[in-house]
């Protein structure tokens, strides 16, 4: 399992599965052994494929938040994917179970919103240390219109008063013009 989740820093399609055979590493069955064979042969078939960096492309970095809602069956629990990218290149992305039972898409998405603004902040920290650059406001590409809505509006309504304030972070970021949030549509994530 070590060799997958080394292989993801420049693989991130494999990202997904490498994460959820992860979650039965103590205790796998010959369905999730089925899974691992099966991935394996998918990149036995891809070898080819990986991450590309070339010099002189626009400086910008750019992030998407994905999330499914209740994905896994046994608790509920919904997967955040958060991925950046900095001039085209992928330059950091996760993928894990949220630590919460999201009540509906809407606050999974909202919940994955957050942990994309906070990896935005590091993200940022991190190229100022470097290059010494203030970064403009970073466009984060989201699907789901009604958490978009829910970030924006400051608020407390019917809809967010159960989620927990940790969550509210993107609300400051975007308050404070340190992240915009934009509507995508799931064929273009």
């Amino acid at each position: 399992m070590g060799s997958l989740r080394y292989l993801t820093h420049s693989r991130p399609n494999i990202l997904f599965s490498v994460g959820f055979l992860s979650r039965f590493k103590e205790n796998l069955n010959t369905e999730h052994l089925k899974y691992a064979k099966r991935l394996l042969r998918y990149l036995r078939g891809t070898i080819d494929f990986g991450l590309t960096y070339k010099k002189g492309i626009f400086f910008c970095l750019e992030g998407y938040s994905d999330s499914d809602y209740a994905g896994d069956l046994m608790d509920g629990k919904s997967t955040s994917s958060v991925l950046f990218f900095l001039g085209g290149n992928v330059v950091t992305r996760s993928s894990q179970k949220q630590r919460i039972v999201a009540l509906s898409s809407c606050e999974a998405e909202y919940v994955t919103l957050t942990q994309a603004a906070c990896q935005r902040v590091w993200l940022s920290d991190m190229i100022n240390e470097l290059i010494g650059d203030e970064l403009k406001p970073v466009k984060i590409c989201v699907e789901n219109k009604s958490a978009i809505e829910l970030a924006k509006n400051l608020a407390f309504h019917s809809r967010s008063k159960h989620i927990k304030v940790r969550y509210h972070y993107i609300r400051t970021c975007i308050e404070e013009g340190q992240v915009t949030l934009e509507y995508t549509s799931t064929t273009h994530q």
